[in-house]
Formats: structure tokens, C-alpha cells, sequence
């Protein structure tokens, strides 16, 4: 049997402690496999629809989004795997076929991901929930490797 072949892990995070287990499990598998690891921000409906209504600035969204990466950039760091981010919006007002799983699997292979890790918990604050409706969709679609976490 052959040994999995992993260069690059996607692990989608929305700024819950969910997502920050799964990114730890994603450094995990890209320290094991000697690869990188692709943290995908997934901006949820709540947050769009105040992007999109002007309720938050969308530099206050930047800001958030960065201290997420930059603590998750910290954890990467300490385990020498190299870490890159993206941003992503899960929902839009105007494209009703936007799904956050879809957001998840067209990144994945848009930076040709070998495995994904995504949290399946469900996420203790409401507004965070946009990860748990993808890991069911990616799980059902993906063509990598998936640990659900």
C-alpha cells in the first residue's frame, strides 16, 4: 500500500475555538507529511450581510481576520510548517448557489490542497456556525483526503 502523498493541508477557520482545533490538527498532518498548511477564512452570513449593509466596516473585518491569522501563524511557526491565509466570503446576498463547503472544495483546489481538515463541531457561538454547514458539504464532495474534527 502506498503512503498518502500531503504537500499542502486547507483547513477552513471562521475565528472559533472549533477552527483553531482544527488548524492544530492541520499543522499536525503538514508537520507529519513535511508540507504547508492553506488557512482559509470563511466570512459567515452575519457578516456579510453587514459588510454588505454597511453595519461594519470592512476594515474592522481585516482586523479581525488578521489577529485570527496571526495567532494561527504563531501556532504554525512554533511546529516549522510554513502557513499561508485567504479570505473568502460563505454566503452572498446576490449568488444564491454560494455554499461555504463550495467556498472550502473551489479554494482547495485552487491551490491544489492534498487534504483538508475541517472542525465539524458545532460552534459555540451562533455566529460562527458557517464551518459547520461546510464540513458536512465538503465531506460529501471533496476529492482529498478529510479529517473532520
Amino acid at each position: 500500500m502506498a503512503e498518502l502523498e500531503v504537500d499542502l493541508v486547507v483547513v477552513p477557520i471562521d475565528g472559533s475555538e472549533e477552527s483553531r482545533t482544527a488548524v492544530e490538527y492541520a499543522i499536525t498532518i503538514a508537520d507529519r507529511y513535511d508540507a504547508s498548511v492553506h488557512a482559509l477564512y470563511v466570512l459567515g452570513e452575519p457578516t456579510v450581510r453587514a459588510l454588505d449593509d454597511g453595519a461594519v466596516a470592512e476594515a474592522e473585518v481585516a482586523d479581525d481576520t488578521e489577529a485570527v491569522s496571526d495567532a494561527i501563524t504563531d501556532l504554525a511557526a512554533e511546529a516549522g510548517v510554513e502557513l499561508t491565509t485567504s479570505i473568502a466570503a460563505g454566503f452572498s446576498t446576490a449568488v444564491k448557489t454560494l455554499h461555504p463547503g463550495g467556498v472550502v472544495l473551489d479554494t482547495a483546489e485552487a491551490v491544489e490542497a492534498d487534504f483538508i481538515v475541517v472542525p465539524r463541531e458545532p460552534a459555540a457561538d451562533a455566529q460562527s456556525d458557517v464551518l459547520e454547514t461546510a464540513a458536512e458539504y465538503v465531506l460529501l464532495y471533496a476529492s482529498q483526503p478529510v479529517l473532520s474534527v
